[in-house]
């Protein structure tokens, strides 16, 4: 071989790869939601994929892969080219549960993906019916001591952030309440509204039509503050339950091994994103507070949710249904 046409092959070879990662991105970007459309997954993912479209020069297409609450998409995406085309919406809290209650989980949200920016939070609030004769948590614990087991709690299904958030309550407060597992969050509203049952800890979108119409009364948020949307509900704290922190988390993900100037890049937008005031009000309109980070720190976020309700499936004795 001609020595320049050895030495320009050489060149190339080394400076192609730096110039298409310094391209990025030349074409579409996939953010799979691994969740149906219409959920606040969906409603989130939705946002940011405009939002980045426009910042990126290149669409970022929403591709709802439900299933296996929500294993299918995380799946799809820990196993998809570390490249930066295709990135996951997580909803993290059920991620995070996912790792201790479901065995034989096919990837490792902590191994399996680089951490870009968490995105969103969305509240829970402790609802009863009107019938439970206490206004305040303070007043509900105390009913539920003097009556053990009197109590119901509902939830969207076993092993969801509501059921979990239930069994922290109890373990915090010292009481015992019995747990009624739905199929969605619907359902156990319904069941709710009309007595069936008489408490949930649910998201805040979900309970606000009910609280504002009188149909359920709303005695803290599960939050360490105020949060916007109801901000003359007491914060657990305030109520007399620190600890009792419970939120749903959404973050945006990569494969692991994706290019750190790409995750650096992401990173960029997604905070310039959620930092502008219309995007903040978009996303609280859908019950959402925006909360961009870092890489590193949604990597610890992610890390300490894991932590936590990893206690509390083994303190509560929680078992997987599947």
């Amino acid at each position: 071989m001609n020595p320049f046409v050895a030495v320009l092959a050489l060149l190339l070879a080394i400076t192609v790869p730096g110039n298409a990662e310094a391209a990025w991105p030349d074409r579409p970007v996939k953010l799979v939601v691994p969740f149906p459309p219409g959920g606040a997954t969906d409603v989130i993912g939705r946002v940011v994929a405009k939002e980045l479209s426009e910042a990126l020069g290149q669409q970022v297409v929403v591709d709802n892969r439900p299933g296996a609450t929500g294993n299918i998409g995380a799946d799809l995406v820990a196993k998809s080219a570390p490249d930066g085309y295709t990135l996951l919406l997580g909803a993290l809290t059920s991620h995070s549960i996912n790792m201790t209650l479901q065995k034989g989980l096919p990837y490792d949200i902590e191994r399996d993906f680089a951490p870009i920016s968490l995105a969103g939070v969305v509240p829970l609030v402790f609802v009863v019916h009107p019938s439970v004769p206490a206004n305040t948590l303070r007043e509900l614990i105390a009913l539920a001591k003097a009556r053990p087991g009197y109590l119901t709690f509902a939830s969207s299904g076993n092993g969801g952030p509501q059921h979990l958030a239930g069994e922290l309550f109890k373990r915090l407060a010292g009481v015992d309440m019995l747990h009624v597992p739905y199929k969605g969050s619907g359902p156990a509203m319904t069941d709710l509204v009309g007595g069936q049952v008489l408490t949930m800890i649910e998201t805040a979108p979900a309970a606000l039509p009910f609280i504002k119409g009188n149909r359920l009364r709303a005695l803290a948020a599960a939050s360490k503050t105020r949060i916007p949307m109801l901000p003359d509900l007491p914060s657990a704290t305030e109520a007399g339950l620190p600890g009792f922190e419970v939120n749903s988390m959404f973050g945006v993900l990569a494969p692991a091994g994706t290019p750190r100037p790409v995750i650096a890049r992401l990173n960029a937008e997604i905070v310039k994103i959620l930092a502008r005031p219309d995007v903040k009000e978009k996303l609280l309109e859908q019950g959402a507070i925006a909360t961009p980070t870092t890489p590193d720190e949604a990597k610890q976020r992610i890390h300490e949710e894991i932590a936590k309700w990893a206690q509390v499936v083994r303190d509560a004795g929680v078992k997987s249904t599947d």
